[in-house]
């Protein structure tokens, strides 16, 4: 069985109701069928039933093998919603659907290693040791509350060891004294352990005692054996911490006088050599570690994003952070390679310059769709259904009828909606009987008249001038190439050819400076009006006038051509301007 993952359902940018309520609808569907496929293979589970069951499961068919059995679908919406579809999901009591700018994978969908953050004060032997346990190359530091510090990696542990010379090293780290006891393998005879060496150098008392008060200074961690006088000197001369070295006790004179002077002692069973090697290793691992500049993601970054900048540095791992700056984990370039791809299902759509940022990067299952075929590729088979019908609600209908699965109310509300919309009351031309008994049987199951519910719903969607110019271009505005000549298509239909023409005048400065922004070869607006079944169409572009007239024999006066009978962009103005455009470029 596969393992759980979840996978998008998502219609075009600019989406229209279709796209909405399809992604919805068809992420119900998806989830019912992946729970009665569960079901009856329970219940073949079951040697009373189970010759019952191999008769009544169906053949393994479509998305059912890619898919498994633990997904979750999430619909979602690839840009704002038109007020016409805000009034279905209102009238059907459905929530907007999670909006899903892109796809791309993101560090949450890679690989993340739980490398455990550390205090800051833990040695550097400590760290070296949990290094190698963890079998890790750089160290997290992190404060009481999680949240990162610095980071220390296995070349700044060997430069430390190798390149550092100065003798009081140990005390500009302000090393604890349970460092250097841990790392000692030594007792506290005289002392606090929970102070720290902070002043002074670490020396090795090798010379007799009378020659030693010429080099050991105030403060001075002096390394010695178990002569009495060497002890005795070392006090004397202001020692702050003597190592006695290869003894299992000190006198009880040594102690006293220590204690007088202020001299910590401390007691191992190592000898000079080994003490004079590991004291270092004692040092606090926040003294090694880099705290500036550190490159940190978080898990919503987007991976195409991050590999650029992990590109360019050469750190062997990288940290991740919540939105609050807690640690998590850490990854590398290598967890790049493996990361999985997110999941996605279209609707309504196969045109890679209509679909959700990144879409390249994301692992497309199915395409459900109505329209002509587009520019998207696929490095995989996929499941891809599509029908010349006027709605992708209208497939997605059938596909409930033949995967057995009941129809809820609002679920039906939603795809006679969608039809109602794509078809224009079924007057575009796109319509087909399959649309027409399609939203007939949801009108019954949803309990609505079609001719009245169409009528509040363009109603509700038109209300065109309590809109900005831009929020009616952005309301459902396509781009299509034709070998490499892109033309943009908008559109908005209306009930009254009176608020059209109040539109217009704004419409036309705002489509011809977008047409020039954008970058487009021709601009095209559709100003629809549902009644009359005509079109006012705004355009742009070098040799508009031409391309319009071997299209559909008008002329372009003022940007304006007038067009009766087209309702219909992907039916009737898309396929004519595309003929259109070849016969110009076969000339």
């Amino acid at each position: 069985m596969a393992e759980k993952r979840t996978v998008y359902i998502v219609g075009h940018k600019n989406p229209d109701t279709d796209s909405i309520c399809s992604a919805i609808s068809y992420a119900y569907l998806k989830t019912q069928t992946q729970e009665k496929r569960r079901k009856l293979l329970k219940m073949a589970e079951d040697p009373q039933t189970e010759k019952t069951m191999k008769e009544a499961a169906p053949e393994p068919e479509d998305e059912k093998d890619i898919l498994g059995l633990d997904n979750q679908f999430v619909a979602c919406r690839a840009g704002a919603l038109s007020a016409e579809t805000q009034y279905v999901l209102d009238r059907f009591h459905f929530q907007q659907p999670r909006y899903l700018e892109n796809i791309g994978t993101r560090v949450k969908d890679m690989e993340i290693r739980k490398t455990p953050g550390v205090d800051g004060k833990i040695s550097v032997k400590d760290a070296w040791e949990l290094m190698k346990t963890q079998n890790v190359f750089t160290l997290p530091i992190i404060d009481s509350e999680n949240h990162l510090k610095g980071l220390v990696t296995t070349n700044d542990i060997a430069k430390s060891y190798m390149d550092e010379n100065d003798p009081a090293i140990v005390s500009v780290a302000k090393t604890p004294y349970v460092n250097i006891l841990k790392t000692l393998e030594a007792t506290m005879v005289v002392g606090d352990p929970n102070a720290n060496f902070e002043h002074g150098k670490v020396v090795v008392a090798a010379a007799n005692p009378d020659v030693m008060e010429n080099y050991i200074e105030s403060n001075d961690c002096v390394i010695l054996g178990n002569r009495y006088e060497s002890q005795l000197m070392a006090i004397l001369a202001g020692a702050g911490c003597i190592i006695v070295c290869l003894e299992d006790s000190v006198s009880k004179t040594i102690q006293h006088m220590a204690q007088e002077h202020g001299t910590t002692i401390l007691v191992t069973k190592l000898d000079t050599y080994n003490v004079a090697r590991l004291i270092n290793q004692s040092m606090p691992i926040d003294f090694f570690m880099r705290s500036d500049r550190l490159m940190t993601f978080e898990m919503n970054d987007y991976t195409d994003v991050i590999q650029e900048s992990m590109l360019k540095k050469r750190y062997r791992d990288f940290p991740i952070l919540d939105k609050n700056g807690v640690y998590i984990g850490t990854i590398s370039r290598r967890n790049l390679l493996g990361v999985r791809k997110r999941a996605l299902i279209l609707v309504d759509h196969n045109e890679i310059g209509q679909a959700v940022d990144n879409v390249e990067n994301a692992e497309i299952l199915e395409i459900i769709d109505h329209h002509r075929l587009g520019s998207l590729e696929t490095v995989n088979p996929v499941y891809f259904r599509n029908e010349p019908v006027g709605c992708t609600a209208t497939i997605v209908w059938q596909m409930f009828h033949e995967k057995d699965i009941e129809i809820p109310e609002n679920i039906a509300g939603l795809l006679c909606s969608a039809i109602l919309s794509d078809t224009l009351a079924f007057r575009s031309p796109t319509c087909t009987m399959l649309d027409r008994l399609a939203a007939k049987e949801l009108a019954a199951t949803a309990g609505i008249d079609p001719e009245k519910h169409a009528k509040a719903m363009f109603t509700a969607g038109s209300k065109l001038r309590e809109k900005t110019p831009e929020e009616i271009f952005y309301n459902d505005f396509k781009t299509f190439d034709n070998d490499g000549t892109i033309m943009g298509i908008g559109q908005v239909t209306s009930m009254s050819q009176e608020e059209l023409d109040e539109i217009k005048d704004r419409m036309m400065p705002f489509i011809e400076k977008k047409y020039k922004e954008k970058g487009l070869d021709m601009a095209l607006f559709m100003l629809t009006n549902i009644i009359d079944e005509s079109t006012t169409m705004l355009c742009y572009g070098d040799d508009v006038d031409d391309i319009m007239h071997s299209a559909f024999g008008v002329r372009v006066k003022d940007n304006i051509a007038v067009m009766k009978g087209i309702v219909s962009r992907k039916k009737q103005v898309v396929p004519s301007m595309m003929d259109a455009l070849n016969c110009d470029q076969e000339l």
